[in-house]
C-alpha cells in the first residue's frame, strides 16, 4: 500500500469511530506495525490534520474535518491551480467551465492556509491574443471522440492548403502553447499521424468504435517517428 493511501485510510478509520482509537487497532486494520502508525500520526498532525491524542491513549479526529490536507500539499495546490488555468486557456468551452468548477470546489473545502495558497497563486497563464484560434472550433468533438474511442471522418487541410478526406482513430490530444495536435491512426495512410486541430474541418462520428488495445496504440503513437500531417 502506498504511504499516501495509508494516511488517507487512517483518517477514514478515525471518522468511523466515535471514541479514541488505539494505535494497535489501526495497526491491525491496516496490517502495519504500531511504530508505523505512531510515525504516520505525527506526520498527519504536522500536516494540520486535527487529530487529538497520543501514543498509549488513543486518537480522535475532531468533528467537522473534511478534506485531508495530506491529499494537497502546497505544491499540489499550485499544480491544481496551474493545471486548471492551462486547461481554461487551452481547452474548449466545456473544459473551461470544468476548470473553473474544479477551482471553486477545491477552494470550498481546503483548510484556510491552503485556500489562501490557491487564491493568491502567482502561477499565471497569459491569455491568448484576441482572435487567436490556433486550436480550431472542433476541440470538444475531438476530445469526446478520444474519450469514447470513436472513429472519425474528417476533412484535413495540410500546410499547402490541400484538403483530403480521411477516417482516423483519435488516440490523444496534445496541447502545446500555440497549437493543439490530434494524434491518431490514419486509415488512408495506414500509419500514425499528428493533425493540427485548427486544420480539421467538419469531424463526423462514423458510429463505429476502434479497439485501443488497452493503451497499446497510444504508446505506439507516442514512440513513433510519424511526422505532422
Amino acid at each position: 500500500m502506498r504511504r499516501a493511501d495509508r494516511l488517507l485510510q487512517i483518517v477514514q478509520a478515525l471518522r468511523r469511530h466515535r471514541g479514541p482509537v488505539t494505535a494497535q487497532t489501526l495497526a491491525d486494520e491496516l496490517e502495519v506495525s504500531r511504530r508505523t502508525i505512531y510515525r504516520d500520526m505525527l506526520d498527519l498532525q504536522a500536516s494540520l490534520v486535527p487529530i487529538e491524542g497520543e501514543a498509549g491513549v488513543g486518537y480522535v479526529l475532531r468533528p467537522g474535518y473534511d478534506l485531508p490536507p495530506l491529499m494537497f500539499t502546497v505544491e499540489e495546490v499550485e499544480a491544481i491551480v496551474l493545471g486548471a488555468r492551462l486547461a481554461r486557456d487551452r481547452g474548449d468551452a466545456g473544459i473551461t467551465r470544468a476548470a473553473d468548477d474544479v477551482l471553486a470546489k477545491v477552494s470550498a473545502v481546503l483548510p484556510s492556509p491552503l485556500a489562501a495558497v490557491l487564491e493568491r497563486s502567482a502561477l499565471l497563464v497569459p491569455s491568448r491574443t484576441a482572435g487567436e484560434t490556433a486550436f480550431g472550433p472542433h476541440l470538444a468533438a475531438l476530445r469526446r471522440a478520444v474519450r469514447e474511442r470513436s472513429r472519425l471522418r474528417i476533412s484535413y487541410a495540410d500546410e499547402a492548403g490541400i484538403v483530403t478526406d480521411r477516417v482516423v482513430w483519435p488516440l490523444a490530444l496534445l496541447f502545446f502553447s500555440r497549437v493543439t495536435l490530434l494524434g491518431a491512426w490514419c486509415e488512408m495512410r495506414t500509419a500514425y499521424r499528428f493533425f493540427r486541430t485548427d486544420r480539421i474541418k467538419g469531424p463526423e462520428n462514423t458510429g463505429k468504435r476502434f479497439d485501443a488495445r488497452n493503451g497499446a496504440l497510444l504508446e505506439e503513437l507516442m514512440t513513433s517517428d510519424c511526422p505532422p500531417s
